[in-house]
Order: structure tokens, then sequence, then C-alpha cells
């Protein structure tokens, strides 16, 4: 595609008649870095979108008139490093193209007072709104598919997936993590202003948050305190320094795995932002649902996709069950039952075709496990509470560094309750016999009955919803996708796409 630079909002709204594919769209006001260059390049290599860069001085963001006068303008430069990077088109408007004058129908936005009420908001009066204005300004005119975002702005960053929610806009957030300059403070535009006795400054600064984080890798706590002790042994203007939940910027509590500290600093006249998030954990998502609504593909694939642990909880009750009818046990009995618990180990392991088999005492079950057999008995296998109470702990000893995808019928509610992201997948029992009838057709190909098919998946669904010990229900804070109608990789991608939104991309590369 031939580079082409706008700086009409006619031209925009020319521009994108006359193109066939969607918009990546990657907002700035310039001074481009490779903080910028990043969100270009990540851009350009998701996908074959047009990639679209706005370069625009936003004027009711700033508070001080100063600052606005004063904020760097290398636009030449930043056409250059733009068109280097991927940009496809450049959109460089004037004030008066953005807010036209005497124009009421522009909008004037308001940030969410709970989310701009704290960190930056507590002294920037106005400024979340200013950002909000022009942002939704501009996805009007441009109307992208996806809008890029550095984390670096954390908060501009939660009150911007707030107006597109709130607004309703058919806009998806793609963000990428802060970037760090050679020393480690993170790449701004305004680090330019910085003499080298700031720019030591905030190094200094920028250095302790990450030392914390380390810290607390270790130690699980923050000493926020010496912290600041610290930082004002050196001098150093302290606007703020936090130690908040990461998605309402309220206190953080116990409870929370990740949270973020962060803060504000001046160097002169130049003032600067930073933070790192703290993690007790890796995260982990959790899938609930009823037998055949696709827990296992879909979960499978996940974790390959994310690079996580790929937790089957199900096969771990099924290579139980098949032990107990291999070696005949009574299970009924508890004295019997109790001593075999003792003495089972179930392991998972990667094959040679990068699949996962399940050992239970060194045997390898992964076939005979998925039996009618087996899936008649485990139901029944599974609702005993002494077999509940020894997979659930062993369950959450695999899962106490975290970094896992788990599913189950009772992962979210009971055995990883605070895990980050909980899904309850779901389908119709028509939909879930015909994936069972053409699973066990392309395994052995027998003709299976379907309308048994559906009764069985019937009288399993009343089982599990009505055991006395962890029975099936749906985690509150659960998200249901119903998987009738969509394939298997769209269910994926929307799983994907809701871990991405709750967790910060920092914390999925550590």
């Amino acid at each position: 595609m031939k580079h082409i630079i706008l700086r009409k909002t006619e031209e925009i709204e020319n521009w994108r008649r006359n193109i066939n594919n969607d918009i990546n769209f990657i907002p700035t006001m310039g001074n481009l870095h490779n903080g910028h260059i990043k969100l270009i390049s990540t851009a350009k290599n998701d996908n074959s979108n047009v990639n679209l860069v706005s370069i625009f001085v936003n004027p009711l963001q700033f508070d001080n008139k100063s600052d606005l006068k004063n904020y760097p303008k290398t636009i030449d430069n930043d056409i250059k490093i733009s068109f280097a990077n991927g940009a496809d088109a450049i959109f460089i408007p004037s004030t008066e193209d953005i807010y036209p004058p005497n124009n009421k129908n522009i909008e004037f936005v308001k940030a969410s007072l709970e989310l701009s009420s704290a960190l930056c908001g507590l002294n920037r009066i106005g400024h979340f709104d200013g950002v909000c204005t022009v942002v939704y300004r501009l996805l009007n005119l441009i109307k992208p598919k996806n809008l890029y975002l550095g984390e670096k702005d954390w908060q501009q960053l939660l009150i911007l997936k707030n107006l597109v929610l709130t607004k309703k806009l058919n806009v998806a957030i793609k963000s990428i993590p802060t970037q760090r300059d050679f020393d480690g403070i993170p790449l701004s535009s305004r680090n330019v202003h910085l003499s080298k006795n700031e720019r030591k400054l905030i190094r200094f600064f920028s250095n302790e948050l990450l030392v914390a984080k380390k810290t607390f890798q270790q130690e699980k706590k923050i000493r926020l305190k010496e912290i600041i002790k610290k930082l004002l042994a050196e001098k150093i203007s302290i606007e703020y320094l936090e130690h908040l939940h990461p998605h309402t910027l309220q206190k953080v509590r116990f409870e929370n795995n990740i949270s973020i500290l962060a803060g504000a600093i001046r160097c002169g006249d130049t003032r600067l932002i930073d933070h790192v998030f703290l993690m007790k954990r890796r995260p982990i998502i959790a899938i609930d649902g009823p037998a055949g609504s696709g827990k296992s593909t879909v979960t499978k694939l996940i974790a390959k996709k994310l690079k996580l642990l790929y937790l089957d909880t199900g096969a771990m009750y099924r290579a139980l069950s098949w032990l107990l009818i291999k070696e005949n046990i009574d299970y009924k009995i508890e004295k019997k039952l109790q001593n075999i618990l003792k003495d089972i180990s179930i392991v998972f392991k990667s094959n040679e075709n990068s699949h996962q088999d399940v050992f239970i005492n060194n045997y390898c079950v992964t076939e005979e496990i998925r039996t009618q057999e087996i899936s008649a008995i485990v139901s029944k296998i599974s609702s005993i509470k002494e077999v509940r109470k020894f997979l659930v702990e062993e369950q959450r000893k695999i899962g106490e560094s975290g970094g896992l995808v788990a599913e189950g019928r009772d992962i979210g509610t009971t055995v990883f309750p605070n895990a980050e992201l909980k899904i309850f997948l779901t389908a119709s029992i028509d939909e879930r016999a015909k994936r069972r009838k053409y699973d066990k057709k392309s395994k052995d190909s027998q003709e299976i009955d379907l309308h048994k098919l559906k009764e069985l998946i019937k009288q399993r669904d009343f089982e599990d919803s009505n055991r006395e010990i962890s029975p099936l229900i749906k985690a509150n804070d659960a998200i249901e996708i119903i998987t009738d109608g969509h394939s298997i990789n769209e269910v994926v991608d929307k799983i994907i796409d809701l871990y991405n939104d709750k967790i910060p991309k920092e914390t999925q590369i550590q």
C-alpha cells in the first residue's frame, strides 16, 4: 500500500471509504520513541489490517499552558519513523480540524470518576476528560477495528477501556508492556527535557520500583514507607506513590494476587510517572462447565497459545476411577478408599507429539480413561467426599505457583476460587450430544445412538448439579460463554482476548 499523509477530517473519511481492510489505529502526540515504534510494529505484525498513526498534541489534556507550549515537536522525524516501522497512513490534523470553532457536534467526554480520581487525577484535574474527548473524537472519525495503546500510561489505558465499554464502541483495545530505556527508565516523550542529574533521579526512582517488585516476589509484601524514605533521601520530589488494585485503582486487599505499585515524581519542571506490577503467583485461568461443552479441547489450545500449564482435572478423576475399577476396589468402603488414596500418584507428562499423557502410579492411562465405562462411573467417584478432598488438594498444590489453565466442573468455585479469569463454558444438550457422537465415531467408527447420548448427558448434568460435594454451579464472577454455533478457534480467541484484557502484558512475560 502506498504511504499517505492525511491532514483533514474529510480526507480521513474519503480514505477510509476507499480501503478494503480493517484499521489498526495508533494514536500519538508525536516526538516518537522506541515505545511508539513497538506499538506500530506490533500492530503491523499482528494482522493484515491497515495501520494508521495519528500525530496530534491535544490541548485539552494539558493543565499547564507552558507544558503544552514546550511539548517537543519533531514532525518530520515522526513521519519517517512511522512509515519505516509499519504505518500505512499518518493523520496529522490541526486543532481546528479536531475541535472546529463553534461546532456544537463535538462531544466533550467525562472520564470515569472512579478511575480518574486516583493517581494522576489527584493533581491533573480535567486531564483525563481531555484524553477521553480526543480519543472518542478520533475513534468516531477513523472507526478502527483495533486501538493500540501502551501500558506505561496504565491509568489512561484503564480509563480508555472504560470509555469504549460505556460508549459501546466497536473497537478492541490491544496493549503492549511498558518499554524501558537502556538505564531502566520508562520511555517517554518528556525524557528529552531531563538534565543529566534529573535523569539520574528518575533512574533511581524506577530502580527502586523494580527492586520492590523483585523483593515482593520473594516476600509477598511491600514496604512503602521504606521506599518513600529512600526517595526523599535523594531529594526526589514525590507527587504520589501508591499500592493499589490494578483495575479498580482502589486500595489493594490481601487476597488480590496482582497489584500495581505506581508513582509520579518531579524532576525540575518535568513530571514523570512509572509503575510495576506485583504478583504473588502467576495468573490462573479456570474453565468450568458441564460435560461435553468443549472444556478439554478449548483448555488445551489456550494453554498452548499462552504457553501455560494445562491442568486436566477431569483426567485426574477419570484416572482414579480407572484404577479403582482395575484393582476391583469397593470404593464405597471408606477405609479401603482411604488406604489406596495414600499411595496414589497422578502426574502429567508431555509426549513426543507435544500432547499430554496422564499417568497414575506409573501407568499411562491417556486413552483408557476416555472409555464409556469410565464415563459412566466417574461422576459417582467424583462425588465421594474423600476423593474430592484428595484431588482438590493435589490440584491446589500444582497451582501454587500459578501459570496454568485448568478445566473441571468446580475448578472456579472450589479449586481455584481466586483465579484471575473464570470461564463457564456451556452448550445445549443437542449440541453436546452431536459433538460426543462425532468424537466417538471418529475414534472407533461405530454408529452411536444420538438419543441415548442426550439421555446420558441429561443424567450426567443432573448428577453433577445435585451432588452434595461441590455441585456444578457457575461462579458468581465467571463469564459464561455459550459455544453453540461457534468454532473451537472462535471460543479460544474470545477467552484469550478476555485474558489479555484482565492480565497486564508485563505480568504475562514474567
